[in-house]
């Protein structure tokens, strides 16, 4: 077994929670984009645990239930006990005809539908449906999907999902969870730094999942949010590190940035930090994953796997050495924040 640094989730918490350093995110063995196999999906999984992954994400939203289903095939080798499990509530999967069907960006999903409650009901029922598909007691982290301008379509919707989850009992469901021992500790999972301070604006949140929003391309979360965490004991599970793909593919033409074609300002920006890259005898990717735990709120970096080959990669470059010089030539060179926190530079609470 691999060795992974854990890190305390926060010091808040009624049940301690470490998170391996490196986690398992489960949405693309929902099939997203594509169909993955089942033995592949389960050697993943497989891998994941046998490398010393110890967090493992997913969603009912991953494949309108295929992740959580998968999961729990792999849950009953692993043993529950071993393993620190979270998952989301927000959408409700129901029955369907196969013409209503909403798969989203997953392929090969059931015959459901999804609608979006963030009610005291809704988020009740999403949990007894999860915990159904993962065939577990309990789960340790729930978080709130997907309020956020860009799951939603607009900051109006967004903030009517937020209102939804204080004004209709969600929240109010999820600290009774919490309450009881139930869960150890709750969170939102976005795409948006900008709605995770709203939140810790509103209520008290352990953490959040932060997809895309805090990477070698982008620190304005250091601005406000990131410090606002620092000072609530707020952790962050960091998803998306390579910005949807460019900081693993490089720029190369038709290279992917926020799910788009990366446009010309980014894939130059892209060249630059894979020159100082170069110039260490670093992948660029190896440079990204590893920046993100540079930060001592970053508590696990989640990347996606859909094979044991691709789990064994990132395990490589989260190990991958890298020189200081790189982290302080990226600086040097104005591509990098002068604030943002470095690999090394942070000695976090295991």
């Amino acid at each position: 077994m691999t060795g992974l640094k854990t890190r305390r989730l926060n010091d808040r918490t009624a049940r301690r929670l470490d998170l391996t350093e490196m986690g398992f995110g489960g949405a693309p063995l929902g099939n997203l984009y594509r169909k993955v196999p089942e033995e592949d999906a389960q050697a993943a999984l497989q891998a994941s645990f046998d490398n010393g992954i110890r967090y493992f994400d997913t969603a009912p939203q991953y494949g309108l239930g295929r992740s959580e289903e998968r999961f729990a095939v792999a849950i009953e080798r692993f043993g529950r006990e071993n393993i620190t499990l979270s998952t989301k509530i927000g959408r409700l999967l129901l029955d369907c005809e196969p013409d209503e069907v909403t798969p989203e960006a997953f392929v090969d999903v059931p015959q459901k539908r999804i609608v979006f409650d963030y009610s005291y009901d809704g988020v009740m029922r999403s949990y007894e449906a999860s915990k159904a598909r993962l065939r577990v007691e309990n789960a340790d982290i729930l978080f709130v999907h997907d309020v956020c301008v860009f799951s939603q379509g607009s900051q109006e919707a967004s903030d009517a999902r937020v209102r939804e989850l204080f004004d209709l009992g969600g929240y109010r469901a999820l600290s009774e969870l919490k309450d009881a021992g139930e869960i150890a500790a709750i969170g939102a999972g976005v795409n948006e730094w900008q709605v995770c301070q709203k939140l810790l604006g509103l209520a008290d949140f352990d953490c959040f999942l932060l997809a895309g929003r805090y990477t070698l391309l982008e620190q304005d979360a250091l601005e406000s949010f990131l410090p606002l965490c620092e000072e609530r004991d707020v952790g962050i599970v960091l998803g998306g590190p390579y910005n949807s793909g460019i900081l693993a593919t490089g720029a190369v033409p038709g290279a992917k940035y926020n799910y788009a074609d990366a446009p010309p300002e980014i894939l130059d920006r892209v060249r630059k930090i894979e020159s100082v890259c170069a110039a260490h005898s670093v992948p660029l990717i190896a440079a990204a994953l590893q920046f993100v735990l540079g930060h001592p709120c970053v508590k696990t970096v989640i990347p996606g796997a859909v094979s044991a080959a691709e789990v064994e990669a990132n395990i490589g470059l989260l190990q991958t050495p890298i020189p200081a010089a790189l982290w302080s030539d990226l600086k040097s060179e104005g591509l990098v924040r002068a604030d943002a926190p470095l690999p090394g530079e942070t000695a976090h609470a295991a």
